[in-house]
């Protein structure tokens, strides 16, 4: 019991450390997280993947609450990808039942903290029963303001920019809209994203260090930061880290260092 409370101790000692070197004049308003590594975590504790997934809740919730305590304005996590249904459909089924039971018991959480939930995506494929529980979830938090906290389901960002495509062709076909009107700003009106503002971080776990389809658009300018830790294992203080890391970073925007230094 002793040997409990002294590796608390410290766990909390080093959290306090690395958020006491947080500048929050400088604290990212939009970080987007791709949830990475629950399969092979349950892997090595020897279960099923669901039982990763499932672990993995506690780290959404922990991360979430962090942001708001924080200050960040909008997180934004990879839950379910447009490629995710090509896994077994024991895995998706579980999945999406563990995405029912998991929205029905955060809401609460989400209303004591103040967090707004959104969701983007192609939401219609979603099974009935999901979609219900979602939009009403999303209905019960629509009046909190502390943070938005966005949930990507059946979400890639090739699919949004193609759907963003059709939807300003359609404009121009009606005549509502001019080709030479169209410009980035434009664009970006048209995407799931666009009362939102650009990650200006991205957090992936477990190691791998590519984007996966995810906010291919928004992420253009974005600063990232990889770690080997698998997701469930990702607390708090791994959060304050990527922070820390984040802030340590010069962003020039296409700009010199020089030129930076003398706006500064």
């Amino acid at each position: 019991m002793k040997f409990v409370i002294i590796c608390d101790f410290f766990i909390d000692l080093k959290m306090n450390s690395l958020k006491n070197k947080i500048d929050f004049g400088r604290l990212p308003q939009h970080i987007a997280v791709i949830m990475d590594g629950n399969g092979r975590w349950a892997k090595e504790q020897g279960k099923m993947r669901i039982f990763g997934h499932q672990n993995g809740v506690a780290a959404v919730r922990a991360v979430s609450e962090a942001c708001a305590e924080l200050g960040v304005k909008y997180l934004t996590l990879y839950a379910f990808s447009t490629e995710n249904w090509n896994r077994s459909k024991i895995e998706v089924d579980a999945l999406m039942s563990l995405l029912s039971k998991t929205i029905a018991e955060e809401v609460k959480t989400l209303n004591d903290n103040n967090i707004r939930l959104n969701a983007i995506g192609d939401l219609q494929r979603l099974p009935k029963s999901n979609y219900d529980a979602l939009m009403k979830a999303i209905e019960d938090t629509k009046n909190n303001d502390r943070m938005t906290l966005t949930l990507c389901l059946s979400y890639s960002g090739r699919w949004e920019i193609t759907q963003a495509a059709k939807a300003l062709a359609e404009k121009v076909k009606s005549g509502e809209l001019e080709i030479e009107q169209i410009d980035e700003k434009c664009f970006s009106n048209f995407l799931n994203t666009k009362d939102m503002p650009d990650p200006e971080l991205l957090v992936r776990t477990s190691g791998e260090e590519r984007l996966s389809n995810f906010l291919l658009w928004q992420l253009a300018y974005s600063e990232f930061y990889f770690t080997d830790k698998f997701w469930p294992d990702f607390g708090k203080e791994d959060l304050y880290e990527s922070i820390v890391d984040y802030q340590s970073r010069e962003r020039r925007f296409g700009k010199t260092s020089e030129q930076i230094t003398e706006k500064k």
